[in-house]
């Protein structure tokens, strides 16, 4: 039996894309490393409109409750371009950490776009990114979820992902904190996977332009092999994503974010050697996605963890 996506999730990724592709993102991207915010946000209102933020969010607070399976085939779309801010926190975390009559009125504010939250959840994410521009920092143990405070900031190798400790403040309320982290793994996968896809696009259209001893260095059966090797990568990783949010099991969750971390990283390494040293330099685009990959690696789980998780639970 084959699997595949609707025609309503295919058309789901496109309006994505046709939004997306227009707005400039790595304006906005280098806009939030510089501080200045307001581009982004633009971009977080045109996901509001197409329903993103509302996504994970209980029918009850006026969000869509979508499948784990649709929540994927948006945040692949993000990764591929780039969005930034706190993208798997707010979109597929917090929902899952506010999911109670008590905390009613803000996830509904999370589904209609007028609240971005970002979480820290130790022992794998022990700092909360973005914390200084979220509407709503939450900190989830396995005592349960309180709002939390702002401490130090550290920097992250993407410098528009800024880091920072937290320490709970006031009262917590019980949250199914584990199916938050499963939550917030898949999200981090699905992106890796929609940036290592735009990484290679990138690649075989430079390498499509670009000559070298009189030839165009797509012609050469290295550079082919090296870009179908990215290829393969990414088609054996996607299935482990999307068949991890059917099962939402934590070894299939792991196992999708290992495997989506190594595409990632081969999809980056690629792309440097294809563009060579331009694609080093801040002003090319290509730069954004490289540092995302290398941020994204870690997020969640570091790929070494996930794999050991995978070895746990066999």
């Amino acid at each position: 039996m084959r699997f595949a996506l609707d025609a309503q999730q295919r058309d789901f990724a496109a309006s994505i894309d046709a939004a997306l592709g227009g707005a400039d993102l790595p304006g906005a991207v280098r806009a939030w490393s510089a501080g200045d915010v307001a581009p982004g946000r633009k971009v977080w209102e045109q996901l509001a409109n197409l329903g993103v933020t509302a996504l994970a969010v209980p029918e009850k607070f006026d969000g869509l409750d979508a499948e784990p399976i649709d929540l994927v085939v948006a945040l692949e779309r993000l990764g591929r371009w780039c969005v930034p801010g706190p993208v798997a926190e707010s979109i597929a975390v917090a929902p899952v950490l506010l999911a109670n009559d008590d905390q009613g009125d803000r996830c509904a504010a999370l589904a209609s776009g007028e609240l971005i939250a970002t979480v820290a959840q130790p022992p794998h994410t022990p700092r909360a990114v973005d914390a200084d521009t979220a509407g709503l920092v939450l900190l989830a143990t396995n005592n349960g979820v309180t709002e939390a405070g702002l401490g130090e900031q550290h920097e992250s190798v993407d410098p528009s992902r800024r880091l920072y400790d937290v320490t709970a403040t006031g009262e917590s309320w019980q949250a199914d904190v584990q199916r938050a982290y499963e939550f917030g793994v898949l999200a981090t996968a699905a992106q890796l996977i929609g940036a290592a896809e735009a990484l290679l696009h990138a690649s075989v259209d430079y390498a499509k332009q670009r000559t070298q001893f009189g030839r165009v260095i797509g012609s050469y059966q290295a550079i082919k092999h090296k870009l179908a090797d990215v290829h393969i990568a990414i088609e054996l990783a996607r299935p482990l994503v999307y068949g991890a949010a059917l099962s939402l099991d934590a070894r299939d969750v792991s196992a999708a974010k290992a495997a989506a971390s190594e595409a990632g990283l081969l999809a980056a390494r690629s792309s440097l050697q294809t563009h060579g040293a331009i694609g080093f330099t801040q002003e090319y685009d290509l730069s954004l996605l490289l540092l995302r990959v290398q941020a994204l690696r870690s997020a969640w789980g570091t790929p070494e963890a996930h794999r050991r998780r995978v070895l746990e639970l066999l």
